[in-house]
């Protein structure tokens, strides 16, 4: 890179702070206050904006002009929302099982779509390859430190917004992107005494697997219909990060996540997809009620719900996925 090239500049910061609101429902059922973190909110429709947007605008310092990624969803939003903030081309890779909602709303951000592989995992591979040819930068979706970094901001800002210390975080698990963000987050703010509360549904439950094994492994296929945590292989940051962590983990069904999508739809007139109705699950199906009546959540204070966000959600999807697995 030449002395004279400069690093670009979008006009505003590429994620908000996002809401930290109670829920009066949620909290009944889990007997203490929950608080939900909005990041649904947030201008790509995800988290996912945090780190990555960070991630890009750091290496775009070095003089890439082009950004690839692999990403059935959120992460690929995230990547094509800030590169095109940022006045420099996308090109995502997706595997086959996207939605043809979620292709036309990567178009609307003006990327390159390319339809790669039966599974996520198939399509980075494709999106490693393209990334050899010019002055790219490969975004992976969840793994990277920089992308801890950003999604750190999370926690930073509960800590802010909440009025006492959290008695416990509640969040869904794909790749463990968020996940370690949140470790990191924990650990800056010298708060890992917080427990954090994991949830995966069957079929896309690599960070459960990955526990039980002592490392991550392989669940070698993805068969959840929460396609966006559809990692076969959690990321080692995971267990690195960690470290003087409580992570109590659960995986619960892919109905309980719709089940959860339906209510908090209802209840707080917000449409989520099924990867973050798995964190919204946690409250719904009593997990969290049973974590404090057996004292595994000891300390007070209110419980915080990351409401994730999602791409790959309509009124009309929701309704599918009520009558594919008979919710009533």
């Amino acid at each position: 890179m030449g002395t004279d090239v400069m690093p670009k500049k979008t006009p505003f910061p590429l994620h908000m702070v996002s809401p930290l609101i109670s829920s009066t429902s949620l909290s009944q059922l889990c007997g203490r206050e929950v608080l939900l973190k909005l990041d649904n909110t947030q201008p790509s429709g995800s988290f996912k904006i945090r780190g990555i947007g960070h991630f890009i605008g750091k290496n775009l310092e070095n003089g890439y002009d082009h950004i690839i990624t692999s990403s059935g969803g959120n992460a690929g939003m995230a990547a094509a929302y800030a590169s095109r903030r940022f006045g420099v081309p996308a090109t995502v890779v997706i595997p086959e099982s996207t939605p043809q909602l979620m292709i036309s709303r990567l178009k609307e951000q003006d990327a390159n779509v390319i339809v790669h592989g039966n599974v996520w995992n198939a399509a980075h591979e494709k999106a490693q390859e393209l990334a050899q040819n010019g002055n790219c930068c490969l975004v992976h979706p969840f793994d990277h430190p920089d992308i801890w970094e950003g999604h750190s901001t999370i926690v930073t800002e509960i800590m802010e917004q909440c009025p006492e210390k959290p008695a416990a975080i509640v969040v869904s698990v794909g790749g463990g992107g968020l996940l370690c963000g949140i470790f990191k987050g924990l650990h800056k703010h010298n708060a890992a005494d917080i427990p954090v509360v994991a949830m995966e549904t069957k079929g896309a439950h690599a960070l459960n697997a990955a526990l039980q094994a002592g490392k991550p492994v392989s669940i070698g296929d993805i068969t959840s219909i929460a396609k966006t945590l559809g990692a076969l292989c959690v990321t080692q940051g995971v267990f690195d990060l960690k470290q003087g962590i409580q992570l109590l983990s659960n995986v619960i069904s892919d109905k309980q996540a719709v089940e959860a999508c339906e209510k908090f739809a209802d209840e707080h007139r917000i449409l989520v997809e099924p990867a973050c109705g798995a964190a919204l699950a946690a409250g719904y199906c009593g997990i969290i009620k049973d974590l404090i009546l057996q004292g595994v959540i000891h300390k007070d204070g209110p419980i915080i719900f990351v409401v994730c966000g999602g791409n790959i959600v309509t009124l009309e999807l929701l309704m599918a996925w009520k009558n594919q697995f008979h919710v009533h």
